[in-house]
């Protein structure tokens, strides 16, 4: 190293990734750790290859996830193909001005602070608009499985975007938001002139939202509810719903929506998945930096196997759930065998590769299954439940509240994990662990509900075995 860079714990942290100092504006805990990574020799190093600051861009929509639910509710009012494209293009313009700022030689804190602010509020546009999509395609039957599949594409991204992110991260730092902003832009592009709402835009025959045991669910000791009645009842919505297309019911409101069973409580719950989950996101790489004592770039690879469990668990929940029809039962079994699993995890993760590979994998899993589970199926489930007697408006306003509420959790993980992790790693998975009993707890009365359905649907099978047995 020249004379030039030898002061690069001046220059070289700040000029690299100066949106790595804004992640320490929204997480406190990392003020410590940037001063640190100025004193450290190793310190450019980490900084330029750990995912924990190359997908930062993550942490701007919770700058204003109070925001979120208010999106949402913009979104039962608005076409979703113009307010879709409207935040793509503004997402792709915010996120390029960032990275503009390094062409720009723009040293301004408050430029960065305000692209950041501005690129998390439209990007709250993004995730209840397309959860109400999917949800508006495809009904309840298939919904887990196909709506596991399609949520991989959230883990894929953050693979993609460390990766993109690392390339010029090295050189020219600003790339790597210019990038991605150009390639959400295009998609934005694409969205509107590709994008269909609705099946009956189409001419497909609108899906069907309830089942015989969702029916169960709520009166699970009402021996009237039959499956031939609901058939007949789902057949009559689907007929008047496409008699009269132009009947549009009016959206719920945020106070309505809440009022939605099963809301308050997913919600809650997913704050403590989420919490979990994007702590082990942002702290991954570091733990495994200092702890398990790989390299800055095989920890930052290794932590990307997180993300590869998630995909595996989220799918693996949406089919168990569609086998079971039990929602809360399955996110509540998989975040009960997380908590030992990231036990384990940091007793044993760190004695050799091989161990470390496979319980990343099942951590993921047991980890993002259920904050996969939760953002879509579940969202969808509970955005066209019966109570609202057939009106879909309330899907985006219920996936925004649902998701707002898990952002908080979001936010408060990777900063209540700066704030332990001076006491020592421990810790930091204590917390982690309380986090996931307390998101399995809020489940308990959807548990108990699911459960007497089940048995009420045992009993009437029971019950015509019998019959058709005398009957012979």
């Amino acid at each position: 190293m020249d004379g030039n860079d030898g002061g690069h714990t001046n220059v070289k942290v700040p000029r690299l990734h100066p949106a790595a100092h804004l992640l320490n504006l929204h997480l406190l805990s990392h003020v410590q750790e940037a001063h640190q990574c100025r004193q450290e020799p190793s310190a450019p190093q980490l900084l330029r290859d750990d995912p924990a600051h190359q997908r930062h861009p993550q942490a701007q929509r919770h700058h204003v996830v109070q925001l979120g639910p208010i999106c949402g509710i913009f979104g039962e009012r608005l076409p979703l193909r113009y307010y879709l494209t409207a935040g793509m293009l503004l997402s792709g313009l915010f996120t390029s001005l960032l990275g503009l700022g390094y062409f720009w030689n723009i040293h301004v804190l408050w430029y960065f602070v305000l692209i950041q602010i501005c690129n998390g509020l439209v990007q709250t546009t993004g995730w209840p608009s397309v959860v109400t999509c999917v949800g508006n395609w495809f009904g309840k039957g298939k919904r887990g499985l196909i709506m596991g599949i399609w949520n991989s594409h959230t883990s894929v991204g953050n693979i993609l975007g460390s990766l993109i992110a690392g390339i010029w991260v090295d050189e020219q730092w600003g790339l790597s938001f210019v990038v991605p902003g150009v390639i959400t832009a295009v998609m934005g592009l694409i969205t509107f002139f590709f994008f269909i709402e609705y099946p009956e835009d189409v001419d497909c025959s609108p899906p069907q939202h309830h089942g015989e045991l969702e029916e169960n669910v709520d009166n699970a000791e009402d021996p009237g509810n039959r499956p031939q009645s609901n058939r007949e009842n789902g057949l009559e919505s689907a007929v008047s719903f496409s008699k009269e297309p132009s009947a549009q019911p009016a959206a719920i409101s945020f106070f309505g929506a809440l009022w939605i069973p099963g809301v308050v409580e997913f919600s809650l719950c997913l704050l403590f998945a989420k919490l979990v989950s994007y702590t082990f996101l942002y702290w991954l790489p570091l733990y495994i930096f200092n702890v398990v004592h790989f390299s800055a770039k095989e920890s930052g690879d290794l932590s990307t196997l997180f993300d590869v469990g998630g995909i595996v668990g989220g799918i693996l929940a949406g089919l168990v759930s569609d086998y079971t029809n039990g929602r809360a039962t399955t996110c509540c079994v998989m975040l009960i065998l997380a908590a030992p699993m990231m036990f384990l995890y940091n007793y044993v993760g760190q004695s050799g590769i091989s161990i470390s590979i496979v319980m990343l994998l099942i951590c993921g899993a047991l980890v993002n299954g259920p904050y996969a589970l939760i953002t879509t199926a579940v969202s969808a489930d509970l955005g066209t439940h019966k109570s609202l007697k057939g009106n879909a408006k309330a899907l985006s306003t219920v996936t925004a509240i649902i998701d707002g509420t898990g952002s908080i959790g979001a936010a408060l993980g990777p900063l209540l994990a700066g704030l332990i992790s001076p006491t020592g790693w421990n810790n930091v998975f204590y917390m982690l662990i309380s986090a996931d009993i307390l998101a399995c707890l809020l489940l308990c009365r959807l548990v108990y509900k699911e459960i007497l359905a089940w048995r009420s649907s045992l009993s009437r099978d029971r019950g015509s075995s019998v019959a058709l047995t005398h009957a012979r």
